[in-house]
């Protein structure tokens, strides 16, 4: 018995001991998530790398707006496709079935489980969250009842006077996506000691954005005044034909809060795991987009190499406005199907040609000459109250399928004000790696 009761106090003992692995030294936070990163699906890995930014041939425009210079940049995914009708209109139906669900709890609470397939939130967000955060909105769209009771709340068009062929419509307007920014940049104006002297807290870098972002149909038709584009301006964005196609008709601000919502919907499926964040999901700077245009190729003014719009076989390698104005020469007349043509060397379409895109960047014809060399990002959040308009001006790449070849080049500037959208304008996004490369770090979750 005595045996036994010393058997069970040292068992007790060193069960102690192990509470306090570490022995007294330091080693870490132990139990950390695994540091494996998945690339992200549709996104092409670009690695770290330094590369001649800027002309590779004559300044045709005379534009001065750029000067070649040695660039670094650390690795980054890229979407390979510009955001697709169908991509960005997952967006849009979340937007819509979010405020829905907050009209039919707001209206009647009692009933609000009758109206949805599944209450539970797997994110843990509660269900009386304002409707831009993530819920797990499951509306029963296909319900007379609920259809009725969305009617009632006005999420259609009721007037009828705003009916076309009495077609019941979403109110398009409604769809509004609340979302947050922080102005890191401004917050690191201050040292943590300023910042406490003056009574500065992080409330005061965080902006509210209320962002509509159901896309302008109608720039088919304003773009191009005395042209027949009805069709593309009532089909373009919902119907199945275009699924595929790069959405157009998108401002800079509904770029960034797709952005932004894209971040937060992953972020949710990763917390409600107990998985780390992802890194967000941004706007391309300028030098990203010329790095990985490039496609490893340097100085050469095309995204697949040489001084030629076309192959071998004399086929056009883009959609652009080639020749003297024979839109059709390329295969296209308007914008085609993302990925139509082929990729570059790392694997990324339509870099050149179908719409242009929108950058992060702020527009300025110097940059080049007072921004840095390593990761040069000029970032400027634009106060319509203080700042001239030429100060919402943000940097377009890649050219368009209304555009001549020279600004399908890749070091070829231009801009657009950031509330204007057009049809020739599009976007895709880049998300940074979390690490130096994708090896290391492949390396680095085999050896935890």
């Amino acid at each position: 018995m005595i045996r036994l009761v010393l058997f069970l106090l040292a068992v007790i003992v060193l069960a102690g001991c192990g509470v306090r692995g570490d022995r007294g030294h330091v080693i870490g936070v132990q139990d950390r998530p695994t540091a494996e990163y998945a690339d992200p699906p549709g996104m092409v890995y670009i690695p770290m790398g330094s590369f001649t930014m800027g002309p590779s041939d004559e300044d045709i425009a005379y534009t001065q707006n750029a000067t070649s210079r040695t660039v670094s940049l650390p690795a980054f995914y890229m979407d390979e496709t510009e955001i697709t009708n169908n991509q960005y209109r997952q967006f849009v139906h979340w937007v819509r079935d979010s405020i829905a669900r907050q009209m039919l709890y707001e209206w009647d609470p009692a009933t609000f489980d009758d109206y949805i397939l599944d209450i539970d939130d797997e994110f843990g967000n509660p269900i009386d969250n304002p409707p831009y955060y993530n819920h797990d909105a499951r509306i029963r769209w296909d319900d007379d009842e609920v259809l009725q009771a969305l009617i009632d709340l006005g999420l259609y068009r009721l007037d009828e006077g705003e009916r076309f062929f009495r077609r019941r419509e979403i109110d398009v307007d409604r769809l509004v996506y609340r979302y947050y920014t922080i102005d890191l940049r401004e917050a690191a104006r201050y040292t943590p000691h300023e910042r406490r002297e003056l009574g500065i807290t992080r409330r005061d870098f965080i902006t509210e954005h209320d962002t509509h972002i159901y896309p302008d149909t109608l720039v088919w038709i304003r773009d191009f005044t005395y042209a027949y584009n009805e069709p593309y301006a009532k089909m373009y964005f919902w119907h199945p034909t275009f699924d595929h196609y790069p959405v157009v008709g998108i401002n800079w601000e509904q770029a960034r809060a797709f952005n932004v919502w894209r971040t937060q919907y992953l972020n949710s499926y990763l917390a409600g795991r107990d998985r780390p964040f992802a890194m967000d999901f941004e706007l391309p700077s300028e030098a990203q987009w010329e790095y990985a245009a490039r496609g490893g190729l340097e100085l050469s003014p095309y995204p697949w190499g040489g001084p030629y719009t076309r192959d071998e076989d004399g086929c056009f390698l883009a959609n652009f406005k080639p020749l003297r104005g024979d839109y059709t020469a390329t295969g296209a007349m308007y914008t085609t199907i993302a990925g139509f043509y082929p990729p570059n060397d790392y694997g990324l379409y339509d870099m050149a040609g179908n719409v242009s895109e929108w950058t992060r960047n702020a527009y300025d014809e110097s940059f080049y000459y007072f921004g840095t060399d390593m990761s040069p990002d000029f970032q400027h959040e634009f106060d319509p109250a203080t700042d001239h308009i030429s100060m919402s001006r943000k940097v377009v790449r890649g050219g368009s399928w209304k555009d001549i070849g020279y600004f399908l080049q890749v070091s070829t500037r231009t801009y657009e004000y950031q509330d204007t959208a057009k049809s020739y304008i599009g976007f895709r996004s880049v998300q940074s790696y979390p690490g130096v490369s994708r090896e290391a770090g492949r390396a680095a979750s085999n050896v935890w």
